[in-house]
């Protein structure tokens, strides 16, 4: 693939990609506006409470093929016939050993409401696995705009249904519907999008041939979900009044992650098309990771430090004065959430080069520090458990960082240097914001003049110091001009 085609493939595919993430994510804002006002934080918690299950659940049906068939350039129908079976009939077996253990898991979180709730809840683990070839074929055709136009609409109608039936008092059964009918409608739209049918063709051998890659990947994302998913499990086991607690801090996380998930997201599905394509080219894999790198610090920077600032007014203006609570958390997972689309991307450059062996190994060390992480933190509440977070995930961007320049020589000191400049405008923009809206006490108009100002001054700053996005956006802008003419 020449430089050209790349980098048109490579803008397309953005686009698309950051509009199906944005989309979702401004439908998800949209509806959670509407239904957090209606909704109690308990009702939440016991969504969130269920989340450590449902995420390891779903990567353990999935068992790292999917990605391994994205990973590899020719795959016969066969192997995607064969990856299919295997996905529908371990996401059965899995739903019924969840269904008999839902009495368990609620005692364990001592609230017997989890058992009916997760037994309909883990219907979800059929449903996506029924649908996850179908994703894969579109992602490797690049049909992000299929994919979108899949997503949203699923969407809108799981939170068109979830909001009537919070307007009707159907509490929590609200936000299963909303689970429910997303995976139903997204997998329903997935087969007729894509016009993929399994052949009647199954092969154990097949599969062996993805193993490589593969079980590592999963090992590695079966860890991952499992952290990753944790907290509010701990806190709804150990800590008093805990439904409560972790609709809040489910929410904080939740919303923190909107924009940097968009980003990671709309990034990650480039990346995996992108970085396989060139993964002997150490070179050119270097400059399109800095590239990525310098992208992502020039988003994601003035955003996170923008959300800690109006963070307050926010959730009172959007949710009103009972989700309060949850901010606190929110400012200390922002602080996280900030750098988390880096290590993303940096996973991605990994698989490309088929270093699955990479994530096994260090993962089990970076899962360690975060475990040791939460026994010293622990004694300090949930604050102390968000601090652990963010904690780790420093220390999980510096490792990766680490060994990608042992990879493709993109070191930690290049990256600082790529980073560095965008965050400072960052802070200085924010922190200018800040001093300008401390006697607002009008919420609406608290977010709009601190956005206003930081966004403009961001802009500015990164202009008359040219840094490298703002010339490559007014480069992009004069192609486009040239083009009308």
């Amino acid at each position: 693939m020449t430089e050209t085609t790349l980098k048109h493939k490579t803008t397309l595919s953005l686009f698309w990609s950051f509009l199906d993430k944005f989309g979702q994510q401004l439908i998800f804002l949209g509806s959670s506006i509407v239904l957090m006002r209606i909704l109690e934080p308990s009702e939440y918690g016991l969504i969130g409470a269920l989340a450590v299950f449902i995420a390891f659940s779903t990567l353990l049906v999935d068992s790292g093929f999917t990605r391994a068939l994205l990973n590899r350039k020719q795959i016969t129908p066969q192997e995607y016939s064969s990856v299919f079976y295997f996905n529908l009939l371990l996401s059965v077996l899995l739903y019924l050993l969840l269904f008999a253990g839902a009495p368990l898991i609620a005692r364990l979180f001592h609230d017997p409401r989890i058992v009916p709730v997760s037994r309909i809840l883990f219907l979800t683990l059929i449903l996506n696995a029924a649908g996850m070839i179908q994703q894969t074929h579109l992602t490797k055709r690049a049909d992000f705009r299929g994919l979108t136009r899949v997503n949203l609409t699923a969407q809108l109608i799981a939170v068109g249904v979830a909001i009537l039936l919070a307007v009707n008092d159907y509490g929590v059964w609200a936000l299963v519907a909303q689970t429910i009918l997303y995976a139903f409608f997204r997998t329903l739209f997935l087969w007729f999008y894509s016009r993929w049918m399994p052949l009647r063709v199954f092969s154990l051998k097949l599969l062996r041939s993805f193993a490589g890659l593969s079980y590592k990947l999963v090992v590695t994302s079966l860890i991952n979900a499992f952290f990753n998913n944790i907290y509010p499990a701990i806190i709804a086991f150990f800590y008093p009044n805990a439904m409560h607690q972790v609709g809040y801090y489910n929410q904080a996380l939740k919303y923190q992650e909107i924009p940097f998930t968009i980003l990671s997201n709309t990034f990650r599905s480039v990346s995996m098309l992108i970085l396989p394509e060139i993964n002997d080219q150490t070179e050119r894999l270097h400059r399109v990771v800095s590239k990525m790198m310098k992208s992502l610090a020039f988003l994601s920077f003035p955003v996170g430090l923008l959300m800690i600032l109006i963070a307050e007014p926010t959730f009172t203006f959007l949710f009103q004065e009972k989700w309060l609570p949850a901010v606190p958390y929110f400012r200390m997972l922002c602080l996280a959430g900030i750098i988390s689309p880096f290590a993303f991307v940096l996973n991605e450059l990994f698989i490309a080069r088929e270093k699955a062996n990479y994530f096994l190994g260090v993962e089990i060390v970076r899962r360690i520090i975060l475990v040791l992480l939460i026994a010293l933190l622990f004694r300090y509440g949930i604050m102390g458990l968000a601090a652990s977070w963010v904690i780790y995930t420093y220390i999980t961007l510096i490792i990766s960082l680490i060994l990608t320049g042992r990879l493709i020589s993109y070191s930690l000191s290049a990256f600082v240097r790529d980073v560095l400049p965008y965050l400072l405008l960052a802070l200085i923009s924010s922190a200018v914001a800040w001093l300008v809206t401390r006697q607002i006490d009008h919420h609406l108009l608290f977010i709009v003049v601190a956005s206003t100002v930081t966004a403009l001054l961001y802009l500015l700053l990164c202009h008359l110091f040219r840094l490298e996005m703002t010339r490559e956006i007014g480069a992009w802008f004069s192609l486009r001009q040239k083009e009308k003419r």
